[in-house]
């Protein structure tokens, strides 16, 4: 249902905000939604994966219309071994987005090409002149500022490659880090979307967050030609910097929020502080905010901070994992933290990947001879040791 004044205007048509339309859509379609996009375009360049175990409970009703492949399971490459798991991986694209959006949603509901200029608790000013006045606004646009954070950087050039003969993948590669360890913690990531389609993603785990392009894109080929693919050519490509959390000041990270708009993705903090992955933490807020009683005639701001504010308290442990990736392991050994965390029990793994350790998994992540520097590992731990480095020279939202 749309209006020219809509109960709800979500500001920025990515992952986040389409979710949360999608889901109002579903379950309360007696709320009407506007959805506003700078490009033409809704969900911009992206692939976005994960595991079915990440899903909260009826998760998949939303997202299913969503997923462009399925796969049953997923190997690891790691130089003292490689270990196929069997949790079920999926993947979405912006493509896929942008259709199921506007199947589901009236036109009239989505507005593409809108640079907003201003927006209040219940308004939205676009570049162009144009206002909008909304029962509330939700504001999904992207990180807007990490300089609260601090920790390092997940850094990645992907590209969709058409081979000329099948690749023989028999399920999707998510880390193969017996690559060269470049600028930290480096791997390889291998979808195989079809017998001769494979998405291929140079990643890293850095300090700085600078993306050569050239570079990245010369070491995708160079992995390609090691594994025999004959490239036909690159039918799409995606790049990207996302902060790797390590400690921080939520109160600082909110400072620019406009009062009384709420926030919601990645804006708002909801991503998981070590993998960087935002889908989980955005269908679980969609699915929150579509089923809270109070909807529509409650503070939503208010109840889009405590959603947050909670999620924030709660990745802590995350946090600590994040410190001791970037400053208890030099650059060049931080593969070996994964290396031994891809050793553990398959739902230890599920249960980390969805945010949701439990405390025997706390422990048994950090238990036994850690991969890193004994002393440096106990000054994560204690907060008496350094501190990783600010989040403060940009990042893609």
């Amino acid at each position: 249902m749309a209006a020219e004044h809509p109960d709800i205007a979500i500001l920025g048509g990515g992952l986040a905000g389409g979710l949360v339309a999608l889901a109002l859509a579903r379950w309360r379609p007696d709320l009407s939604v506007m959805l506003f996009e700078r490009d033409t375009t809704l969900g911009g360049n992206h692939v976005w994966s994960y595991f079915a175990t990440d899903l909260p409970p009826d998760g998949e009703t939303l997202i299913d219309p969503l997923v462009d492949a399925t796969w049953t399971g997923y190997d690891v490459h790691f130089p003292a071994y490689t270990r196929t798991l069997m949790t079920p991986y999926r993947a979405t694209t912006s493509h896929r987005l942008d259709l199921v959006l506007r199947d589901v949603l009236p036109g009239t509901a989505i507005v593409t090409g809108a640079h907003v200029s201003a927006c209040t608790a219940n308004s939205v000013t676009l570049a162009d002149g144009q206002h909008f006045t909304a029962g509330a606004v939700i504001d999904a646009r992207g990180v807007r500022d990490v300089s609260s954070l601090n920790g390092g950087w997940q850094k990645f050039l992907g590209q969709r490659l058409k081979l000329a003969r099948p690749h023989k993948l028999a399920r999707p590669i998510v880390m193969d880090a017996t690559v060269e360890q470049i600028d930290g913690y480096r791997f390889v990531y291998c979808l195989p979307f079809a017998r001769d389609e494979v998405f291929v993603e140079d990643t890293y785990y850095s300090d700085d967050p600078a993306l050569d392009h050239g570079a990245l894109a010369g070491r995708i080929a160079d992995y390609a030609r090691a594994k025999g693919w004959d490239v036909l050519g690159v039918l799409a490509e995606e790049h990207g910097v996302l902060p790797v959390v390590a400690g921080g000041d939520f109160d600082r990270l909110r400072a620019g929020a406009v009062h009384g708009v709420a926030l919601a993705g990645t804006r708002a903090g909801l991503f998981h502080p070590l993998t960087s992955y935002s889908l989980p933490d955005a269908l679980r807020f969609a699915l929150a905010l579509a089923r809270w009683p109070d909807l529509g005639r409650a503070d939503l701001a208010q109840f889009a901070e405590d959603y947050a504010r909670s999620h924030w308290k709660q990745a802590s442990y995350y946090r600590t994992l994040s410190a001791m990736l970037f400053v208890a392991a030099t650059p060049v050994e931080r593969y070996r933290v994964l290396q031994r965390f891809y050793g553990l029990a398959p739902r230890l793994i599920e249960r980390f990947y969805a945010g949701q350790s439990s405390a025997i998994d706390k422990v048994r992540i950090l238990s036994g001879r850690p991969p890193v520097p004994i002393g440096a590992a106990l000054g994560v731990l204690t907060g008496l040791g350094p501190q990783a480095g600010q989040l403060n020279n940009g990042v893609a939202g």
